[in-house]
């Protein structure tokens, strides 16, 4: 996808994406649609840095007094944080860092923007009270730390299905120790079950893929309605598709569904904030998606 945008001039405030690979990523066309709209002069970039460089990389733009930070994919979301002078309470207690920020006495600090922008279109559900908090996530890589943390302090009890529920049961105990919460395989969901859910009034259930299921070039997320609670949300975190085989299933079988650009526009909002110093312009929302899509 080319961007809509050209770079800035050079010596101009800057900051970019990291990982490997990364050339598919879409935070360069959300951050210069914001810089645009606000007429920051700056620019965002990606930056491919392998393992073996990463020490290499956060050493050089130290010495950048025009970087602003960057945000971190994988596989680097837990390999950075030694590298850092400090790293915020959230991002400790997720034990992920994706988000690197110069702070204004020069150090480098880590966030994990993934958590408030996985919850941002949560917000007026957990505002209300409810009975009982059920979340079922899919997946126990790194997105799904951000949301076992967010989730686990919003009250829920979250069921985590994956091809090894043991790395889930782990990931659990050492996020939420205290919390009561299960995991199971994820090839018990492709059947139809006859489990009795109650109605659910009251009661505030998510399901969650968290993994790349679905995402073009992997096979699809196999997950029968039956398994859904009544009146829950399917969230995905997947962009591309748009609109995958799990949120298909979800809308045609009536549930409320979150896509993944609803995640992936809120966490950059978090991080374009720390970088540039301005809240994005988050009015234009729909033309962004309209970009991210075409």
């Amino acid at each position: 996808m080319s961007l809509p945008y050209a770079p800035h001039a050079p010596y101009a405030p800057y900051a970019e994406v990291i990982g490997d690979p990364i050339a598919q990523s879409k935070s360069p066309l959300i951050h210069r649609f914001w810089l645009e709209r606000l007429g920051i002069e700056g620019d965002y970039r990606h930056c491919h840095v392998k393992p073996g460089e990463l020490a290499d990389y956060i050493a050089r733009r130290r010495g950048d007094p025009d970087w602003r930070g960057c945000n971190v994919t994988m596989p680097h979301k837990q390999a950075v944080m030694p590298l850092l002078d400090r790293i915020d309470p959230v991002a400790n207690a997720i034990g992920a860092v994706n988000t690197v920020v110069r702070e204004d006495d020069g150090s480098l600090a880590g966030y994990n923007t993934d958590a408030p922008g996985f919850l941002e279109p949560l917000l007026d559900e957990l505002k209300q009270p409810h009975l009982f908090r059920m979340a079922r996530i899919v997946g126990n890589g790194g997105a799904a730390r951000a949301m076992v943390r967010a989730l686990a302090d919003h009250g829920f009890v979250i069921v985590m299905f994956g091809r090894d529920p043991a790395r889930g049961r782990a990931l659990l105990d050492d996020l939420d120790p205290e919390g009561e919460h299960h995991t199971a395989p994820l090839d018990t969901l492709a059947a139809p079950t006859d489990f009795a859910f109650d109605d659910r009034v009251g009661c505030l259930d998510l399901v969650v893929n968290a993994s790349p299921l679905g995402m073009t070039g992997n096979p699809p997320l196999a997950i029968h309605p039956s398994h859904i609670p009544p009146r829950s949300i399917c969230y995905e975190i997947v962009t591309s598709p748009r609109e995958t085989e799990f949120l298909k299933t979800a809308q045609q079988a009536g549930f409320r569904t979150i896509d993944g650009f609803a995640m992936l526009i809120g966490q950059a909002a978090y991080a374009f904030g720390k970088f540039f110093g301005q809240p994005a312009p988050r009015a234009d929302d729909d033309e962004l998606r309209a970009l991210l899509t075409a």
